[in-house]
C-alpha cells in the first residue's frame, strides 16, 4: 500500500518542526510537496530532504560538489565501513528497529539536473499521523547522524 499525497502534505509541517527542534540543520522549510534541510557544518553546500515519489516517501542528501560526494566515498572505501550498516546504526539510537521495520538500504547517483544523491527509501507501510511523522523525522535524523561523520559534512571541528 502506498502513501497518499493527503497524508503526506499533513506529515510535512510536523516534520519540519522535529527537524528543527533537533539543532543539526542549517535552513528547514518545506518546498511544494517536500521539506528540504540544509547541511549546517558542510565543507560545501548540501541539503538532506524527504520527497514522496510515486506513494514511496524517501530520505536523501543532496550535493552539487562532485569532490564533496566523492569525500564521502572515499572514508567509505577508506574505513571499509557500509553505508547501511552507519545509517542502521544511527537509526537505532533513534529508536528504529531495522529487524522489525526493515533494513535500510540507499542509492547513490548523479541526478538528471547533475546532483549527486544519496538516497534511501523510509518504511511506511500501514503508518499513518503521528507514526508516520515520526517514523520519517526518524530517519532525517538518521540520515544527517549517519552522514555528519563521513567526508567533508562536518567541518565545525577545522582548525581555520
Amino acid at each position: 500500500m502506498t502513501m497518499t499525497e493527503a497524508s503526506w502534505q499533513a506529515a510535512l509541517p510536523d516534520i519540519a518542526a522535529s527537524a528543527q527542534r533537533a539543532g543539526v540543520f542549517g535552513d528547514v522549510r518545506v518546498e511544494g510537496d517536500r521539506l528540504l534541510c540544509d547541511a549546517a557544518e558542510s565543507a560545501e553546500p548540501a541539503t538532506y530532504g524527504l520527497e514522496l515519489v510515486d506513494g514511496e516517501a524517501w530520505v536523501s542528501l543532496v550535493m552539487a560538489d562532485r569532490w564533496q560526494s566523492e569525500s564521502i566515498e572515499s572514508e567509505l572505501v577508506h574505513t571499509g565501513d557500509k553505508l547501511e550498516e552507519l545509517l542502521d546504526e544511527e537509526l537505532a539510537e533513534l529508536g528504529y528497529d531495522s529487524s522489525e521495520h526493515g533494513e535500510p538500504t540507499y542509492q547513490h547517483y548523479r541526478s538528471e539536473d547533475m546532483l549527486f544523491t544519496f538516497r534511501s527509501r523510509v518504511p511506511t507501510q500501514g503508518l499513518g499521523g503521528e507514526a508516520l511523522s515520526q517514523r520519517l523525522a526518524v530517519w532525517l535524523l538518521g540520515y544527517e547522524a549517519c552522514f555528519r561523520q563521513l567526508g567533508d559534512m562536518d567541518t565545525s571541528g577545522d582548525d581555520e
